[in-house]
């Protein structure tokens, strides 16, 4: 449920002093795990969380330069992180927040693979917020660290092209091809699909949507795809195998701010970001789907919130959404395999 409690505002207001990133380049989960602890119905572990993650963070980046007419030049520039934080607190304080994100949206989506997709992830947490209860200002300035964040770290997956085949997203992400060479991090590897084989082939075999209503079920059964399948391919990396999930599920809960006519483009996006994550961390071999759920909804949200692990609160928390479309218990189980293997049970 929507918080009512005044936590999750707390929370912002403490983590905004920080940076989306901590240790040169590693993402700032914090405000994207409260949001879904509150939404858990845990904003009573929520301040002490904060108190031991915020240990690791650095403080936010001061910004150095007005972003203006030469917007297009500092995409991508994570020098300047405080810069674009800054543009976008000036935006929504001089317009309404959906004619911001409306603006900027189609210009950021080409580079979903920001912060290793946590760009869009952020704003995605922040939206819902937005759309689901009072917009207060530390609801605002959180979508404009969002947003800050993925124009700084503004990143494109290498082949990237809108699909153009006939295939549903359970057949679509069966043909995309492993990348062999698994060593490096995120970037290293996504570089390394421009060379990749049947990459691009992948990429359009996913069936076009015709229209904003396709393209939306199109994106919830993506993001139902990716949950389940981490039943049998999460042991392949279990927490970067969790953003195939979560970027899509970001960008599905974004589309209902968003004109119409960016939904189709979007739908583009999130395969694009699953593809790319499927396609670098996905084991070569699948494990058998093992025993189904052995624990109620409540209960798999409070083991992902138990471990305190950022990616399986997160991970559950889209799990819950892929149960409330499909009705199924197997997203639940997809969530506890994700708690298991992320807290080594």
């Amino acid at each position: 449920m929507p918080d009512r409690t005044g936590v999750l505002d707390e929370a912002y207001q403490r983590l905004h002093r920080t940076g989306p990133e901590f240790d040169g380049w590693l993402s700032n989960h914090a405000p994207m795990t409260v949001e879904a602890m509150v939404r858990a119905g845990r904003p009573d572990l929520v301040h002490r969380w904060v108190d031991a993650y915020s240990e690791q963070l650095d403080e936010l980046p001061g910004a150095a330069h007005r972003i203006g007419s030469e917007w297009l030049e500092a995409m991508g520039d994570e020098r300047r992180i405080g810069d674009w934080i800054a543009h976008f607190r000036v935006e929504l304080a001089e317009r309404p927040w959906r004619d911001v994100l409306g603006t900027w949206w189609p210009r950021l989506l080409p580079g979903v693979a920001a912060g290793a997709t946590h760009g869009v992830i952020r704003v995605g947490h922040a939206v819902r917020v937005l759309l689901e209860g009072e917009q207060t200002a530390p609801r605002l300035d959180e979508l404009a660290h969002g947003l800050g964040y993925w124009a700084a770290r503004w990143e494109s997956v290498p082949g990237a092209s809108c699909p153009e085949g006939s295939l549903p997203p359970d057949e679509a992400i069966l043909g995309v091809p492993v990348l062999p060479n698994r060593t490096g991090g995120i970037q290293v590897r996504l570089a390394r699909l421009a060379h990749l084989a049947g990459w691009p082939e992948s990429l359009a075999a996913l069936h076009c949507p015709e229209n904003s209503a396709q393209a939306y079920d199109m994106l919830a059964d993506l993001v139902d795809v990716a949950v389940l399948r981490y039943r049998t391919h999460g042991h392949g990396a279990a927490i970067m195998s969790v953003h195939g999930a979560t970027a899509p599920n970001a960008i599905l809960r974004t589309l209902p701010a968003l004109p119409e006519k960016l939904w189709v483009h979007s739908l583009c996006a999130a395969w694009i970001a699953t593809a790319a994550v499927t396609s670098i961390y996905a084991p070569s071999h699948p494990e058998p789907a093992g025993a189904g759920a052995d624990l109620a909804v409540d209960e798999v949200l409070e083991r992902a919130v138990a471990t305190g692990d950022s990616h399986a609160i997160k991970f559950a928390d889209t799990a819950m959404d892929t149960f409330a479309h499909k009705g199924s218990t197997d997203a639940l189980a997809a969530a506890q395999r994700c708690t298991d293997l992320i807290s080594g049970s």
